[in-house]
């Protein structure tokens, strides 16, 4: 039964808070815009796996359902409160991009079922460790959380970037991407600008529908890729069954809490943007729910034939545009979600959504996340102390990935730390935090 959380006072930037009730056709407007931000990066790994390790059309297909229902289980439960699972956030989960060096060495090693047996083995470990987050609040500070949220942003900017400067379609000049991202962009702002109600809660579909008014008007639309005839994704358990080798356990588990370093950022963002205090047992109790319900999703998903999921950064943007983070949205969302999984048809057609529109949507909301993480920070204080975190843990976050020659020499789960950004910038601001005194 889902328990109700106190109501909170309502940001002044907010449309509709974390408790209202929002009407039936703003709320399915809203819900789809939040459903398109992220249904592409909710996906996209299993189609990165299933390139590399050559997976035949019928398990990637199966894949790629399985990843859009496990994104719907979990978008049920964060929004929700069912007893100590979920945050009762507008919060979204889709399948985690950290997992793909253990999946791949995993799939190398063993095949599916090795890749899902160490996701399932693993899982717990997000179980174990909520339980034990309010005594740690110490240890994940507001000027920590502030630190991951804006490498999460800076850090997924460059990828929005590539997604414009992608061919567009065949024969279509180098400067497509950057028209029809421009027309997403300028579509968004306009409706912003108006001040209009109405207008800021359908600004990102307006920015939607001028990107794909501009590429049919060119002749740049294409036609999703055929399909296998299958019309509906019933999930099955342990559709490639589970196998277990000890020497991934570490790596698997390792990311595990690097995902909880991750969850614990967008889910302090999304209550600063839903108007709610950062701090304090309420608080706390939230995120404890939230970790629950990204581990118990990330078991359904191992369990039924997916990946690990983890929540995710890209509902923080459309809430900031929208004004809108009422978590009445849930089970939209999740209804969305689960048809586009168990109905490939219309996935295929989602999906096949130009790169430059998504990407110029994902250059905004990507951005509005690291200002998410900005504004963290400055509620936590600029002192010379923070400052020193910042700026080191900053200059760890963005600089070590970038140096390939010196990743390929260290050991396996070292390298797996510095090729990640935000869990090498996170974890340098979580040490420092630990080993700064505080002064007045």
């Amino acid at each position: 039964m889902s328990e109700p959380l106190p109501p909170s006072e309502k940001s002044p930037a907010l449309v509709y808070g974390l408790e209202d009730r929002v009407p039936l056709v703003p709320a399915i407007l809203v819900s789809f815009q939040q459903v398109s931000a992220m249904v592409v990066g909710t996906i996209t790994p299993a189609l990165i796996l299933a390139a590399i390790l050559k997976f035949s059309p019928a398990d990637t297909a199966y894949l790629v359902s399985i990843a859009l229902l496990a994104s719907a289980v979990g978008t049920f439960l964060q929004t929700g409160r069912y007893g100590v699972v979920g945050s009762g956030l507008l919060s979204v989960t889709g399948t985690s991009f950290a997992f793909l060096g253990p999946l791949i060495q995993a799939g190398q090693t063993g095949g599916l079922a090795l890749m899902f047996g160490m996701s399932l083995a693993a899982a717990p470990v997000q179980l174990i460790f909520a339980p034990f987050l309010p005594k740690l609040q110490r240890v994940f500070a507001p000027i920590v959380s502030g630190v991951v949220v804006l490498l999460i942003g800076l850090s997924l900017i460059p990828t929005a970037m590539f997604s414009i400067a992608a061919p567009v379609a065949p024969g279509a000049p180098a400067w497509a991407g950057l028209l029809i991202a421009a027309s997403v962009i300028f579509v968004v702002l306009l409706a912003q600008a108006t001040g209009r109600v109405w207008a800021r809660l359908g600004s990102v579909l307006f920015g939607l529908i001028a990107g794909y008014l501009v590429c049919g008007l060119a002749g740049w639309l294409r036609a999703p890729a055929p399909g296998d005839g299958t019309w509906l994704v019933i999930p099955r358990l342990l559709p490639h069954q589970l196998a277990f080798n000890w020497a991934l356990l570490l790596p698997f588990a390792f990311i595990y809490l690097v995902s909880v370093l991750e969850a614990l950022g967008d889910m302090t963002a999304t209550a600063q943007l839903s108007g709610l205090e950062t701090n304090g047992p309420a608080h706390w109790t939230r995120l404890r729910g939230g970790i629950l319900a990204d581990g118990l999703t990330s078991i359904f998903a191992a369990l039924t034939g997916g990946f690990p999921s983890t929540t995710f950064a890209q509902n923080n943007g459309v809430i900031q545009v929208t004004g809108v983070a009422s978590r009445r949205l849930g089970p939209i969302m999740a209804l969305m979600l689960a048809a586009l999984g168990l109905f490939p048809a219309v996935g295929r057609w989602v999906t096949a959504m130009p790169g430059a529109i998504l990407g110029a949507l994902a250059l905004m909301l990507f951005g509005l996340v690291a200002v998410s993480g900005l504004r963290l920070i400055q509620r936590a204080g600029l002192t010379s102390r923070n400052a020193l975190i910042i700026a080191l843990a900053l200059a760890v976050g963005l600089g070590a990935p970038t140096q390939a020659a010196w990743l390929k020499i260290l050991p396996g789960w070292v390298a797996a730390l510095l090729d990640s950004g935000i869990a090498a910038g996170g974890l340098t601001a979580l040490a420092l935090n630990l080993v700064l005194p505080e002064r007045d």
